[in-house]
This record gives C-alpha cells, structure tokens and sequence, in this order.
C-alpha cells in the first residue's frame, strides 16, 4: 500500500519537473507564523478581511479540492491555520501545481487573511508556491500518532503528528535556562571540559571504549566531568558549572538512557552543608521561573519544591521508613535482613549493605522532595569522611517522587587518601566489578599541586525535566533516546 503511494508521490514529482517547477525550493520569505495570525485576526467579523498582507510557510495537514477552489490547513512550528485558494486569483499554473500537492508537502502561500463565514480565520492565497514535496506519506492515522515505538524511534513524525509534544521541548530548553540564569546569578562561570578521556572516572558506573587510531589507545566516552571540573579548580576557578552529557554502559528503563544530561558544579571554600541550601533553592527558582509556582503534578501525585525540603540522614530514613534501626545492628543482623528481602550482593561489607537496604526500602517512600545526607563513606571514595564519624561520608543525594536526582560531595582533595581509596577500586576491577572507579594518576598530581575545600554538586537534568513537564519517560524528553535497530 505504502509503495503504491510512492510511486504516486514519484509520479506527480515528475509531472512537477514537467511544468519547470523546483519541487526542491531554495528559500522562502516566511514572516509570519500561524498562532500568531489567529491571534492577530480573531477579531474580524465573517467575511471581514485582515488588514495587510502576510506570507507563512509549512506542512500541509490537510487539504481538499473542490472544483477550481480548494481549502486546506497548513502546519508550523507554532501551529495551523486554513488557507484557501482559488484557480482564477493564483492562476492556472499556480492552481495545476496545487493539484499536485499532497498532505505532507511544505508549501508557501501569500495572501491576507479573512474569516470565512463559519467564523475560521482562513490565509486567502494569493501567491502559492510548492517548497518541498513529501516522497514517503505520513503513516496511516498519522494525526495524533500514538505508537510509542514509531514516536521515538521517529521523532520527526510525532513531531508532525502531535504538535502539541513541541511544547515539551520548549520547556526543557526553558528548564536548562532557568538553571543557567540561576547559577550565573550566583557567580558561577560556565565551562566544557573534555567529553572523549583516556581514563573515565568522577563515579562508578560501566563506561563506553574505543579506540584512537592515531595514537594507537584505548579512550572512553565520560562517565562524569566531575575529576576535569577539580582540575580547573585546582587551577584557580572557584565556581564553576558544566551541562554535560554523559555516557553509561548499563539498563535502560524509564529514568536510565545510555546518553544522559548531567549539570555539575565545583564550589570553593564551600561543604555539602552549603550546597544543599544551594540544590534547594535552584530548583525551587526553575520551577518559579518555568512553571510560575512550586507546586505541580507528576502523574496526579502533588509534588512541591518550595523550601525547606525534609532532610533525614540514610541511617535516620531507613529508621523513619523502613522501620529498621540499622545502626544498631550486627552485621549477622543486617545480613539477614538482605536475604529476607532478596537483596542481592556481593562481598559483604557494612556500608554497601546499608546503601543496599536503603535502595530497596526506602527510595521509593521519597515523594516529597527530600535530602538524604551521610551516606557509608565506602560508597563514595571521592567524598570526604564526616568530620564527626568517618563511617559517613559528607555526602547528599536530593529525592523527587522517589528519584535520586542529584548528588553531592565535600569533595576528598587529600590525594594519598585518594590513592588509597582508588587502589582498592582497582582491585574491584580485577575481581570483575565493571563499575570500579580507575586511578587516575594525572588526577593525583592535580591534587599534590593542592586543591582547596570544595564541594560539587550534579543534578540529573533530565529526571528533573521529566518532572516538570509532567512525563512517565526519560524517552519522552529526549528528542532522539537510544532505540534497538529495526531489522
């Protein structure tokens, strides 16, 4: 059926070739857009026109012919609006080229509006011009295209089919403004920092390889900015933010894409004390800022971000929500507590296991925005030890509706401990653990040349747009998420 319609669409385009027509155009004088036309004329009275001449350009969406007139819409990126034409007002040629046009073409049509006398603001043509003629049609029941697997595998098409998705992106570059504007406002200087490394590190997670031929190496796409973001601090900035895509060799689910947008920061002379203020008040300024209020929903669940957000300690959640007084506890206990809960894990060792438990139980009861702070400093060698108990790390994670969305660090800048720490790492890598952290010995100079205090801040840009444009997916905010081949 499809390839019947191509060969129709082939036809016409070599009918088109036949008239001396470019179905290819090379520019149009477009000035202006359909919304804002509705807008403009919504006052005409039926049959009254408008009061100058306008030129717009798009998709035709629909389309009808009726003798020697015919009626259509056309589509752009701010919406659509009816155009009408008739053969003696745009001429034979104009009209014979029409009638070779098909729902998809992009079309440019002069003319001034009017409104019909069924009330609809209409463009009356006066000049029509084809700019692009569609080969391939759009798929059957392309309006309001609801396949998930055609709607992102082609963006393109859901794009056309449901304009209204725009509106979703609009926000998200709303969203990564708003984060900009904030921490410019506070004195943070924007930088980039290498997305292509010779030894990936700033976190633990499984990371992509290649190789560069003309050095003959192994490099990797990053797993985090954050050990390139220290070396700038080491060489002298004191606050500091990077957008950076990151990339991760693992699953992918609703909050997991293997390419994701990460925003860091490195702040001098600050703790994670400080940057939990800051985490707070940031996200509170974007949703002000994009949404006009804190309050929103996500999936009918009522979620606010107005300050002061609830903050428990990991040991002090696990208490609150999972009934557990963990801290007390033997280590025989806690390892029961993992096989009663079918918590899979490797090694033994306390503060995974607290990590683990806290995982399982507790995340999800997070619905409320919430900082968990303290986690086991083993999980987080990069984290500076809590000055008052070094079991705990100086280290906080920011939670929405049950989401880690963030993370944050006073950061280790002793590098002996650091090396320490990441020979440990090393060992996890040769026992098979695919997302052990790598010693980085560049990274160590850097920190013997001395890296003042500092904390950093990361916050997961996409899991926080998907929550505040109201969206079940991490697909559903990413214009191109990874797909599996079609066959």
């Amino acid at each position: 059926m499809e390839g019947d319609l191509i060969k129709q669409r082939l036809k016409k385009l070599e009918e088109l070739k036949k008239l001396g027509v470019n179905p290819y155009s090379y520019i149009f004088d477009k000035k202006d857009d359909a919304n804002k036309l509705l807008e403009e004329f919504r006052g005409l009275k039926k049959d009254e026109k408008g009061n100058r001449k306008i030129s717009i350009a798009g998709r035709v969406v629909t389309f009808r012919e009726m003798g020697k007139a015919s009626f259509g819409h056309i589509q752009d990126e701010s919406g659509k609006i009816q155009f009408y034409i008739k053969e003696d007002e745009v001429g034979e040629k104009a009209y014979n080229i029409l009638k070779l046009t098909d729902i998809g073409d992009i079309i440019g049509i002069k003319g001034f509006i009017f409104k019909t006398k069924t009330g609809e603001i209409t463009v009356r043509t006066e000049k029509y011009e084809l700019l692009t003629k569609g080969i391939r049609p759009l798929p059957e029941k392309w309006h309001g295209l609801k396949d998930v697997e055609i709607r992102y595998r082609k963006r393109y098409l859901d794009l056309i089919s449901n304009p209204e998705i725009k509106e979703v992106f609009v926000k998200r570059a709303k969203i990564i403004n708003a984060i900009r504007e904030f921490l410019i406002s506070k004195g943070f200087i924007e930088v980039e920092t290498p997305i292509l490394q010779p030894i990936y590190g700033g976190t633990n997670a499984k990371p992509f390889k290649s190789f560069l031929n003309d050095l003959k190496m192994d490099v990797y796409m990053r797993i985090s900015d954050e050990l390139y973001l220290k070396r700038l601090v080491v060489g002298g900035y004191e606050k500091i933010f990077e957008f950076c895509k990151d990339f991760r060799n693992e699953g992918i689910d609703k909050t997991h894409n293997p390419e994701f947008l990460m925003m860091e920061t490195m702040w001098v002379y600050a703790d994670y004390w400080k940057n939990m203020d800051l985490c707070e008040e940031m996200i509170e300024f974007v949703a002000k800022k994009v949404l006009g209020t804190t309050k929103f929903k996500y999936q009918e669940t009522e979620i606010d971000v107005k300050r002061p957000w609830k903050r428990y300690t990991m040991i002090e959640a696990i208490k609150k929500f999972a009934k557990i007084d963990i801290e007390k506890m033997k280590d025989d206990e806690i390892k029961n507590i993992l096989r009663n809960y079918n918590i899979e894990y490797g090694e033994y060792s306390r503060g995974v296991a607290i990590q683990l438990i806290f995982g399982e139980l507790v995340e999800d009861k997070l619905i409320d925005p919430t900082i968990i702070y303290d986690h086991p400093h083993e999980t987080c060698v990069l984290a500076k030890q809590k000055r008052e108990n070094p079991f705990y790390a100086e280290r906080f994670e920011p939670f929405i509706n049950g989401w880690e969305i963030g993370n944050s660090y006073t950061e280790e800048n002793r590098p002996e401990v650091l090396r320490r720490e990441w020979e440990k790492e090393e060992k996890k890598l040769v026992k098979g653990d695919e997302e052990a952290q790598r010693l980085d010995e560049d990274f160590i100079n850097a920190l013997e040349i001395g890296m003042p205090p500092t904390s950093g801040l990361g916050i997961g840009v996409d899991r926080l747009i998907m929550l505040l444009t109201d969206q079940p997916s991490i697909r559903d905010i990413m214009f191109f998420p990874f797909m599996k081949p079609e066959k």
